[in-house]
Order: C-alpha cells, then sequence, then structure tokens
C-alpha cells in the first residue's frame, strides 16, 4: 500500500513538471525565437559594419600610398578577424557565457594549432612575403619546385594568386613561397635578351656579325646605353653558333626577341648567310660485281 501511495505522488509529480513545462514551453520558445532573430540582425548588421570598416582602411591605404600587395593582405587579415569577432558576440547573445567560450576555445587552441599548422605556416609565410617583399602584384614569378609561373594577381593572407598567361588561376600556399627559391623575372627595369643562330661554315663570320649589328642599331627598343656583344658561341656539328646579348625593357622583352629573330632570318637570306639544318651526305660506292 505504501509503496502505491509512493508511486502516486512520483507520477503526480512528474505530471505536475510536465505540466509545467508545457506551459513554459511557448515562452522557451518565444524568447528562443527572439535571440535567434536578434542573432540575425546582429550578423547582417555587423557584415554592413564590416564591409564599411575594410572600406574605410583600403581608402585610408590608397591615400598612405601603401602598395597593393600590402592592401589585400590586410584586407583579408581584417575580414578574417572582425568576423570573428562578430562570431562571437552572436554566440554570447545566443546566451553562452563569454567565460564558457573563452575557456573552450583555450582548451581547444592545441587541437586546432595542430590541425591547422599548414594555414598557421601559410599565414605567417604571408607575413614575411608582406615584410621581405620577393615579389609584388604585379610581378611575374616563378616558383623552383613545381615551376609554376604567372603574373602575381593576389596576395592574401593565405594564398597568393598566380596568372597564367592563358588565363588561369594557380593559388600557391605562401607557406611553400616563404620556403623555397623564386625567380622574379620583372623585379628590374631592364632584361638582357640572349640570341643564338647557327650560320654555314662557308658563310662570311664578319659579314654575319655586322647584319646582326645593324640590326640590334636600328631597333629602338634596344637599349643602347647599355654594352652589347656579338661573338662566335661554338663550333657546332654543322653550323658556326654566333651569339648576341644586348638590353631591352623588361616589359618588351618578349616582343623584341620575337621580331629580331624574324628579322635576322630575313637579313641573312638577303645577304646570302646560309642558315643550316641537320642533314646526312650519304655516298655510295660503286659494286664491284661481286657477291
Amino acid at each position: 500500500m505504501n509503496r502505491y501511495i509512493v508511486l502516486t505522488a512520483d507520477v503526480a509529480e512528474e505530471l505536475a513538471l510536465g505540466q509545467k513545462l508545457l506551459k513554459a514551453a511557448p515562452q522557451t520558445m518565444l524568447d528562443l525565437l527572439i535571440r535567434v532573430v536578434i542573432c540575425v540582425v546582429v550578423f547582417l548588421v555587423g557584415s554592413r559594419i564590416i564591409n564599411l570598416v575594410r572600406k574605410l582602411t583600403s581608402n585610408a591605404l590608397k591615400r598612405a600610398n601603401a602598395s597593393k600587395e600590402a592592401k589585400q593582405f590586410l584586407d583579408s587579415t581584417l575580414k578574417v578577424g572582425l568576423y570573428a569577432f562578430l562570431i562571437f558576440q552572436i554566440a554570447v547573445k545566443l546566451g553562452i557565457d563569454a567565460t564558457t567560450i573563452a575557456t573552450v576555445l583555450g582548451s581547444a587552441t592545441v587541437t586546432i594549432g595542430l590541425a591547422f599548422q599548414g594555414s598557421l605556416k601559410n599565414c605567417i609565410g604571408g607575413i614575411l612575403i608582406m615584410l621581405l617583399h620577393p615579389f609584388r602584384v604585379g610581378d611575374y614569378i616563378i616558383e623552383d619546385n613545381h615551376k609554376n609561373e604567372g603574373t602575381v594577381s593576389e596576395i592574401t593572407i593565405f594564398y597568393t594568386k598566380l596568372a597564367t598567361i592563358d588565363n588561369k588561376i594557380i593559388l600557391l600556399p605562401n607557406g611553400s613561397l616563404a620556403d623555397i627559391s623564386i625567380t622574379n623575372v620583372t623585379n628590374e627595369d631592364n632584361r638582357r635578351v640572349e640570341l643564338k643562330v647557327g650560320i654555314s661554315y662557308r658563310a662570311d663570320i664578319r659579314k654575319a656579325k655586322a647584319v646582326i649589328n645593324s640590326l640590334i642599331e636600328a631597333n629602338d627598343r634596344i637599349i643602347k646605353d647599355k654594352e652589347y656583344r656579338i661573338f662566335v658561341d661554338d663550333l657546332g656539328a654543322s653550323s658556326v653558333v654566333i651569339g648576341m646579348r644586348f638590353w631591352t625593357k623588361t616589359e618588351d622583352y618578349w616582343p623584341v626577341r620575337w621580331d629580331m629573330l624574324e628579322e635576322i632570318k630575313y637579313a641573312f637570306d638577303e645577304n646570302g648567310i646560309g642558315i643550316p639544318y641537320p642533314q646526312m651526305d650519304v655516298h655510295l660506292d660503286g659494286g664491284n660485281g661481286e657477291g
């Protein structure tokens, strides 16, 4: 009998608790809905504020004549930091205690650090690139490990974007770029062009050099203030290799190279200077009839 009374009391207590929860449910749901709405509003307003801060910062950097890569790097860093702060504030608005968040973040720091070693390395690499300036936006670079090359179009906190000559985009981690050797093709204003052409052994070497010299003198894009050389580079198997070295503006490197090769061919043809090509002479001895 006593056991029955206890069970009845327990059931009554559970029913009372259930009724209490049912009565409180609408208010709880309403409070939660209000918090969610507030969080959505905070996120939307916060996003607009972040965009405004980024825009103001970009304008300030423009007035300070900051480099393009510095503006890109700072913008990406500012974006990550401000959105992280915004998400923290939204978590607080949802009722999560700030101390709890700090504790969780503190305990998770080591785990996150191990999981994102690559990202941390890329971030540090990006900072080194910004400080040391091995290349800038607009430079044409070649990374020597995998021979990826292109024009630097953007430097962010984690990656550097290269635009190739056939309009592809290559993303290179900043961490690897900070660790490997890089060839910066366009860092200097001037660049030396080196060409080699073969002439026949029967051709007049002095005449060939004079023809090339006249072409160099006539080309306005070749820098005459810098010394240029025309020389015999090699005595090949089937040709005398004439080498030449001269300087031009970096942006004119490829047009000058292509034009000079074409002009040399035409000029050699006009002056009777042969350019040999691989060939084989076969001599057949007359047979004596013996099998």
